[in-house]
């Protein structure tokens, strides 16, 4: 049976390998037990880099850092300064920071009604419940039939981040700059 199976072996290793397996050389002699090629271990696969949960939102903040200096605004203590400036600045920090959650973010209102107006909460549907916060004199088992719609909400209808490279290091929000003269 072994010579049926040293057969095929040769015959398949030949056809396909274009030479004669190392076992079968072996065992009638063509090569000597000390030649004989060991099989080499398979490759370990590349490493996968682990997708974190806070990835996504480090990645969108240093977006905003970086279209329109939000975290330089929010980290700077602008006690000193006059409202007329505050404003002036925010209105451009406003613009920029609209244009970047935009193009990485697209929005939706939550419920889609008219903010002011009476708005029953089975009306909102069966998808915006996870996204209802109820206010005011809400009764004691959490759940009111419907009430004025204060606030629209928003949820993301989707989300395009772009792809990070594996080498890029995302708690760096902003790297430091250093002007060579």
């Amino acid at each position: 049976m072994s010579r049926i199976g040293n057969a095929f072996s040769s015959f398949f290793g030949i056809l396909f390998g274009g030479e004669l397996p190392p076992d079968v050389a072996k065992a009638y002699g063509f090569i000597k037990a000390s030649e004989v090629k060991k099989p080499e271990a398979p490759k370990p696969a590349p490493k996968v880099p682990e997708v974190k949960p806070s990835d996504g939102a480090l990645q969108l903040l240093g977006i905003l850092q970086r279209d329109a200096r939000l975290v330089d605004f929010l980290m700077e203590d602008i006690a000193a300064y006059s409202d007329d400036q505050v404003g002036a600045a925010v209105r451009t920090l406003h613009e920029q920071c609209g244009v970047a959650l935009k193009r990485c973010v697209s929005l939706a209102p939550v419920i889609d009604g008219v903010e002011g107006t009476y708005t029953k909460s089975e009306a909102a549907g069966s998808d915006a419940k996870q996204g209802l916060k109820f206010i005011g004199n809400v009764p004691a088992e959490g759940r009111a039939p419907g009430g004025l719609l204060r606030h629209k909400g928003w949820k993301a209808a989707s989300v395009d981040l772009p792809k990070v490279n594996a080498s890029v290091n995302l708690n760096i929000i902003a790297p430091a700059e250093i002007e060579v003269e």
